[in-house]
């Protein structure tokens, strides 16, 4: 464990993030589908309070991610935990050892009351409803990412064509400036080839009202230049929306594939308890009960769940998980290439069913 913290506490405060974000990114789609339908009427000062809560709304989707990271790293931590207590089921205590010395019917008497009055299915009971939890918001706060990431990008795409459009209208403004600019210049040239006065003020007439119309002309490219410019600093902002949707998405995809993972390890956790044979080893495990875990559950049912393939799988979980998340790549690289049960420590009178060859 990362540091001392509650887990309920910092499950609520991720729910209430949730929820909080769900809001905020209401109002950021909301602006940007204004914006793609009446760009020209928003302003600068406009763009300072959106801009605000655009930020916002980034730095607390990661803060959410990040904490959702942190509760999916927790219940790994404790499952390492419960794996380890279970472990030291598999031998005998020296106290153990030595009253078998004298009824290896009383020492093995001795290790079922000390396996029973551990609360390791209780503890796993325990890893698996936080594990649901978990699960469901990682679930729910993905589908908030994904649909606003649709319609945030859906109206992005018409605001970037809009802009595109109006780009393509300054470069035809341009063209004629430099068209209306050259015959002035070529009716200047010929002013002067004339002798009779009244051509003179003719062509002088026109070589001013081709220079007027140029710089009619040049007044628009320079408003729809500085339109351009203003639009693209609102494009930039809500790239940086869509782009961390975008990210979160990504980081939800990761940390629902490491609690899956990391759920049915817990589960082979439960199994390998279950297959001491130690009476009250088991409690009621479902998909009906867990909704948010249950494919892993599902999978358990049919006894499809294997340790050794499963390996594979949690390692290349917990890289990309690791790869996603950086302040907890180390925890995960120190505990890389853990087994999820060292089979080399279980004794043959207590050796696991679902291990048997």
């Amino acid at each position: 464990m990362r540091k001392p913290f509650s887990f309920d506490t910092q499950l609520e405060a991720a729910r209430a993030l949730v929820e909080q974000l769900r809001l905020e990114a209401g109002v950021c789609v909301d602006f940007i589908g204004e914006f793609a339908r009446e760009g020209a009427a928003v302003d600068d000062e406009r763009f300072l309070v959106e801009n605000g809560r655009f930020q916002a709304f980034v730095a607390n989707g990661a803060g959410l991610t990040n904490l959702l990271a942190e509760l999916v790293s927790v219940l790994d931590a404790l499952t390492i935990k419960v794996s380890a207590d279970l472990d030291s089921f598999r031998g005998l205590t020296a106290g153990e050892k030595f009253i078998g010395r004298f009824s290896r019917q009383r020492m093995w008497r001795r290790h079922s009351a000390r396996v029973r009055a551990a609360p390791v299915v209780e503890r796993l009971h325990d890893l698996l409803v936080k594990s649901d939890a978990t699960a469901a918001l990682i679930a729910s706060c993905r589908t908030l990412a994904v649909d606003s990431h649709k319609l945030g990008e859906r109206a992005l795409v018409d605001i970037v064509e809009q802009r595109r459009r109006l780009v393509d209208k300054i470069d035809i403004a341009r063209i004629r400036i430099r068209e209306l600019n050259a015959r002035a210049l070529t009716t200047q040239g010929r002013i002067g080839l004339y002798g009779s006065k009244t051509e003179w003020e003719r062509m002088e007439e026109e070589r001013r009202t081709l220079k007027i119309e140029a710089e009619r002309i040049s007044d628009e490219e320079r408003e729809m230049r500085e339109e351009s410019q203003r639009r693209e600093r609102f494009i930039n902002l809500f790239h940086v929306f869509v782009d961390a949707l975008n990210t979160q998405i990504g980081q939800c995809n990761a940390l629902t594939r490491k609690i899956v993972v990391d759920t049915e390890e817990r589960l082979l956790i439960y199994q390998a308890q279950v297959d001491t044979d130690v009476p009250g080893s088991t409690v009621p495990i479902s998909a009906e009960l867990f909704p948010a875990i249950a494919g892993p559950i599902e999978l358990f049912e049919r006894n499809m769940l294997v340790p050794q393939e499963l390996e594979h799988r949690k390692r290349t979980a917990d890289a990309i998980f690791a790869s996603k998340f950086e302040d907890f790549r180390e925890e995960d690289e120190a505990n890389a290439g853990r087994p999820i049960i060292d089979t080399t420590k279980i004794s043959k009178r207590l050796r696991f069913r679902f291990l048997r060859s």
